[in-house]
């Protein structure tokens, strides 16, 4: 039986490393107060001009050559983000121009914090059936540019950087790889986490007085995300387990989502297990949305908590609400 597995990772992080101290310049904060609630320390910001794409580039680079292959044979590009470089084109199409890739398809989906696991799954789906041997998952974002650096956003404004990571999904007849993954979705909560303009509801689709309301800043209800994550990260999770005749005992690891610290360590909790089984770099980086599991699994790897036929479940929840799971031996 053919099944998909990571054949090769990559990431890259902008330069610019911004600290808790350099936003307590910029809004009423402190450093304190972001470690405490978020376990956030630095985040990465792009340069001026920096799109997603321009992130994933040196990323996939270093995928193509940890999997061993090159732009040539590579058969499809999914891009997930939440921060387009532009309304369109998606931002697949900017890397496929941008590598030299041939003029393979290239997906753009937005699933927010969810986009790589869903990316994984739409890869895995593509794999088995013989559509493509090789695919290029993208998890990239520049947030930098798009939250409000204020005390009025703060609540916000203090979680988000900016990175790519990158994955090479290949074919494969050993027994590895992905073993299922798991979509979930409640729209009724989508206001919680929420960027309202602009829309193509309104026209024009951003006015100046939409501006000086200040209503094209992304909004969250931090209380209510925490009420529904802390519930749905173990659900998924417990789901990912039964569906293959696993128990937590059997996962060498947990790399969820970096939503925030405190997610994270209750989501432990509420499963009974260590706390560094739920592994955990959003000190380093903020919550990167689709780039975090990446960045995240890459981490892991490079400090050696990962080996070959390893059982590791890669979880995520995010607006929308969505939530999903993948369940991968290495």
């Amino acid at each position: 039986m053919t099944r998909a597995y990571i054949s090769g990772l990559g990431t890259y992080v902008p330069e610019r490393v911004v600290t808790n101290d350099e936003l307590a310049g910029l809004m009423d904060t402190t450093d304190e107060w972001i470690r405490t609630r978020t376990g956030i320390e630095t985040r990465r910001f792009a340069e001026p001009g920096q799109g997603p794409s321009d992130l994933a580039v040196p990323a996939a680079e270093k995928a193509l050559e940890a999997a061993g292959i090159t732009v040539a044979d590579i058969d499809f590009i999914i891009f997930a983000t939440s921060t387009p470089d532009y309304y369109a084109p998606g931002s697949g199409v900017l890397v496929q121009h941008k590598m030299g890739f041939r003029e393979i398809g290239a997906l753009d989906i937005r699933v927010q914090c969810c986009g790589f696991v869903y990316g994984l799954s739409i890869a895995e789906q593509y794999i088995r059936t013989g559509t493509f041997r090789h695919i290029l998952l993208i998890g990239a974002e520049v947030q930098s540019t798009t939250i409000n650096l204020s005390t009025a956003g703060r609540d916000i404004s203090v979680l988000f950087g900016d990175g790519a990571g990158v994955a090479v999904i290949s074919a494969t007849e050993e027994d590895r790889g992905i073993l299922s993954c798991h979509l979930h979705s409640q729209g009724e909560y989508y206001k919680e986490i929420f960027v309202e303009l602009p829309t193509t509801t309104k026209s024009p689709r951003l006015s100046s007085e939409d501006l000086e309301d200040d209503r094209q800043w992304p909004r969250m209800n931090g209380r209510e995300v925490f009420r529904h994550a802390v519930v749905r990260f173990p659900e998924v999770i417990q789901e990912a387990l039964d569906a293959n005749g696993l128990t937590i005992a059997d996962i060498t690891l947990i790399v969820p989502h970096q939503a925030n610290l405190r997610i994270s360590r209750e989501v432990a909790r509420r499963m009974k297990v260590a706390p560094d089984l739920v592994y955990s770099n959003i000190h380093k980086y903020g919550n990167t949305t689709a780039a975090s599991i990446p960045l995240a699994l890459a981490d892991a790897l490079d400090e050696g908590l990962i080996k070959s036929g390893d059982y590791l479940v890669l979880p995520a929840f995010g607006s929308g609400f969505t939530w999903a799971s993948a369940l991968i031996k290495w």
